[in-house]
């Protein structure tokens, strides 16, 4: 097992990485002795939940199963969660335990911070998208037809319980989806990790167990040091380092709600957003095409996509990418790259490389 801390004061919590986690009963201690309630979904309940509730000494009807989907990520299904919490009577000191990928993370996360004003919570993330991104950081929320992520409050967990072991049952395009998110701390923060990435893709894709305990690790790392740093992106007016976690989303996201979150997996959106945020920063000198090429060469040979869906046009992007939560006073603020590994939040480009960019990847 490896292990590291997000540092924030009084709200710092561990993340700790490592085969047969979820099942290991001296995982918990932080939560010991207080009352548990446990939300999943219907893909990873006949998977884990047994093994989890057992860890706890729980009950199945301590267990709430919830639809798996991205779709389900909607206010109607945490107003479902905190009846169920209200129902169960579970007092301020209670906690909740969210068992899944990032939608549960997500949405659990989010019925804590509002349940009573807040209760703890803990992640036990099984996507290795939500293992390295989603589970780490306190950012929790639910989906809107207008925008994806729209509803939501800052509420960091209590744990993070990254168990390798439940990797082994992903589909490969979850797994795949999970990689983009991987491929973007490299992006962003370390060039050096980027090119571990580039030399153990091939290791990563068949699971070996160095290389994915490497790799969730320094993930983790990255984004625990943003966060601490930027814990509620407050910093330069919503422009300091947590936004640059938000590498490739903000073309991800338009992708995702244009799609209706249905078709495409948010990893993927990510991964097509981390090819064209790359592209823009080379068409605005800021990257060398070379290394451009370097990070769609990189996306793709991991199998995601690197084109948005055909019929998306230029104008589709615009406006659907004006709903994004990092534009302010009306103007647009992209994360863009002044080389691998450095990642910087701009409302100052040209906004014709900007077309060129939309008009480049959504033409048929």
């Amino acid at each position: 097992m490896k292990s590291l801390n997000v540092e924030l004061a009084d709200r710092s919590y561990p993340i700790r990485i490592g085969a047969g986690l979820l099942a290991d009963a001296r995982q918990y201690a932080e939560v010991e002795g207080r009352r548990l309630k446990l939300v999943t979904d219907s893909n990873v309940a006949p998977l884990y939940l047994t093994h989890v509730l057992n860890a706890l000494n729980l009950k199945e009807e301590d267990a709430l199963v919830l639809p798996a989907g991205e779709e389900h990520k909607s206010w109607a299904t945490v107003e479902r969660v905190l009846d169920w919490m209200l129902g169960a009577r579970l007092n301020r000191d209670g906690v909740l335990v969210a068992l899944g990928g990032g939608v549960i993370g997500d949405m659990a996360g989010f019925a804590a911070a509002i349940y009573q004003r807040g209760i703890d919570f803990i992640q036990i993330p099984t996507t290795l998208l939500a293992q390295v991104d989603s589970s780490v950081g306190g950012k929790t929320g639910v989906n809107h037809p207008r925008g994806k992520n729209m509803i939501g409050a800052f509420h960091q967990p209590r744990l993070v319980l990254a168990d390798t072991t439940a990797l082994r049952s992903l589909p490969q395009r979850e797994l795949l989806a999970g990689i983009a998110e991987v491929i973007k701390y490299g992006m962003l923060a370390d060039s050096d990790f980027f090119k571990w990435l580039e030399q153990r893709l091939d290791d990563l894709l068949v699971l070996d167990t160095d290389a994915l305990t490497k790799a969730i690790y320094r993930s983790c790392e990255l984004k625990a040091r943003i966060v601490a740093q930027d814990e509620r992106e407050s910093l330069a007016g919503g422009a300091g380092p947590r936004a640059l976690l938000n590498l490739g989303h903000t073309f991800g996201h338009a992708i995702e709600t244009y799609t209706g979150y249905t078709q495409w997996l948010h990893g993927e959106a990510v991964a097509t957003g981390l090819v064209m945020a790359a592209d823009l920063s080379a068409r605005l000198g800021w990257m060398s095409a070379k290394d451009a090429e370097r990070c769609t060469r990189l996306v793709a040979r991991a199998g995601l996509p690197v084109k948005p869906p055909a019929g998306m046009t230029p104008e589709q992007f615009l406006e659907l990418m004006g709903h994004d939560k990092k534009v302010a006073a009306g103007k647009l603020r992209l994360v863009l790259m002044r080389g691998i590994g450095l990642a910087v939040v701009s409302g100052d480009f040209d906004k014709d490389a900007l077309q060129a960019t939309l008009e480049h990847f959504t033409k048929q």
